[in-house]
């Protein structure tokens, strides 16, 4: 995969990530990069760099890039000529794709600000994997799913009581 492509893919990531549904353009990137890090990069240098017109990074661009979209520098390089993505281990590419699964359910869920929310946590956790083993063994125990939810969200559990009571006193009147 070519620089250009990572910065694109990296992008609809991040946009996933932050909830737009989309990915970030190019501006909404450089004015991002400038809030969280503190350091100018313009619209146009990405542009040139995502087009392949500028091939290579400075180092304090590809550092600035790593750290804002959280990937190792390496990965702000092409990818060498013959590379394949399936010399990864399967157990990676296994949580990277259930990241995906969860991004995308996220996206789907969108209506669902607590869905979608949760989501996006699990994909973020550097082991997406272990938290979806979690949850099925608080499944599997009786009763501790309410009371996770009373101890750790009581608004939450409030919530859907209230609307029950409510949808109750209407259907008597």
């Amino acid at each position: 995969m070519r620089l250009g492509e990572k910065l694109r893919y990296l992008r609809l990531m991040e946009g996933t990530l932050r909830g737009l549904g989309r990915e970030m353009t190019q501006q909404e990137t450089v004015r991002a990069i400038q809030k969280e890090a503190g350091k100018a990069l313009s619209q146009s240098y990405l542009s040139q760099l995502e087009s392949g017109a500028r091939p290579h990074l400075t180092n304090s661009t590809r550092m600035l890039l790593a750290k804002f979209f959280k990937v190792h520098p390496g990965y702000m390089v092409d990818d060498p000529e013959g590379y394949h993505t399936e010399l990864v281990s399967d157990a990676r590419v296994m949580e990277d794709t259930l990241d995906l699964w969860l991004i995308g359910g996220a996206e789907r869920f969108r209506r669902d600000a607590a869905v979608a929310h949760a989501m996006l946590q699990v994909a973020k956790h550097d082991d997406s994997r272990r938290c979806m083993v979690l949850l099925g063994a608080i499944l599997e125990t009786p009763r501790l799913v309410d009371r996770l939810m009373e101890v750790l969200k009581p608004d939450a559990v409030l919530e859907p009581r209230l609307q029950r009571e409510r949808l109750g006193k209407r259907k008597k009147a």
